[in-house]
């Protein structure tokens, strides 16, 4: 129960974030350190969530949000970047 409100102030954290770049890498990382506490063992669980944070706000700046509703950034196999629709 400690580790649950320990972790709502890091619930607020993609709010506070000032423009949607930061919000997205925000959400990125708290998805990514879900995700990778949730999948590595019980000794790892620190090192999961930090790995998981990581790859999510890399993530989140190279394939996130367009400009454009319903729009998406992606890169090619050239590391092009493009919009397009979001799967």
């Amino acid at each position: 129960m400690k580790r649950y409100l320990l972790a709502l102030p890091l619930l607020a954290l993609p709010i506070a974030a000032c423009t949607p770049s930061e919000q997205n890498a925000a959400i990125g990382a708290l998805g990514g350190a879900a995700v990778g506490a949730a999948v590595s063992s019980d000794s790892d669980r620190t090192k999961g969530a930090i790995a998981g944070a990581a790859v999510g706000v890399v993530a989140s700046q190279l394939i996130g949000p367009a400009p454009q509703s319903g729009k998406c950034y992606y890169r090619d196999q050239y590391g092009n970047k493009y919009i397009a629709n979001c799967t």
